[in-house]
């Protein structure tokens, strides 16, 4: 009985590998993309970027700018996770099952964080980009509102997880919705949103980079700048930057994880 259940687990794992050959495939010959050629032009790019994409004695006369638009870029991903993590806050207590006022307004919290959260952050850049144009304040809104949707879900789900026992008990004593939530879901999940709101800027960190170059702000801008100039060493510099910076950011976040533990 055991051998012919992993015998069929074993052929379910193959016929499931031969359909994602066959798609992919299908996918190579409609696209007409090459393997061979992929990989063959592999040492081309190495030997471009070794001689070409990286930081020189001249490009650093532009390093100035570079952290200027950089810290523009740091300040936008802080405050649009910051400030959508306050909205995802509220949503979350609506849609959660454990803190829901009614199942109407439940659902819809819960749909509003799907949509949101689906619609990739270059997608709402593009979309603000007809509304406010190529400014600062359009890169911020792509971003809260990609960040707005990912809290809201995850908070959701941190919300959920939160044991029941204390909030039944001071429902039994009459205790006021507020004081549920101040007294027994935020001191058991606090830690955990706070985590995800380190993560939430992470993320918007590296996307901020993508939105820049779409909505003309920050760090992307300049980039796209540099690029478009075939000012490669200065281009590389900004790449540089961003790489360091996120991995700062990184290290604070897990700091601060590990601090909360």
């Amino acid at each position: 009985m055991k051998q012919h259940f992993l015998m069929k687990k074993r052929l379910s794992f193959l016929g499931f590998l031969l359909v994602l050959v066959g798609i992919a495939c299908a996918a190579m010959t409609m696209t007409q993309f090459s393997i061979a050629n992929s990989f063959s032009s592999i040492p081309k790019a190495m030997i471009w970027g070794c001689s070409n994409f990286y930081p020189t004695a001249d490009s650093f006369t532009n390093f100035p700018d570079i952290m200027l638009k950089l810290q523009e870029t740091l300040l936008i991903s802080i405050a649009s996770a910051s400030v959508a993590a306050i909205f995802a806050f509220v949503f979350a207590l609506l849609g959660s099952q454990v803190t829901k006022i009614n199942n109407t307004l439940a659902a819809f919290s819960r749909f509003i964080a799907n949509v949101f959260r689906n619609i990739d952050v270059s997608i709402w850049a593009l979309v603000l980009l007809f509304s406010f144009g190529q400014s600062s304040l359009t890169g911020y809104f792509a971003l809260f509102v990609a960040s707005f949707g990912f809290l809201t879900r995850a908070f959701m789900e941190t919300i959920d997880e939160v044991g029941s026992g204390a909030i039944e008990a001071l429902r039994a004593t009459g205790a006021h919705r507020f004081s549920i939530i101040f007294q027994a879901v935020l001191p058991m999940s606090v830690s955990q949103l706070i985590s995800w709101v380190l993560f939430m800027i992470e993320t918007n960190i590296r996307a901020a980079t993508l939105v820049g170059i779409l909505t003309g702000s920050g760090i992307g801008f300049i980039f796209d700048l540099y690029y478009k100039r075939m000012d490669y060493h200065s281009a590389s510099l900004v790449v540089l930057a961003i790489v360091v910076s996120i991995l700062v950011i990184e290290q604070i976040s897990n700091y601060v994880r590990r601090a909360m533990l």
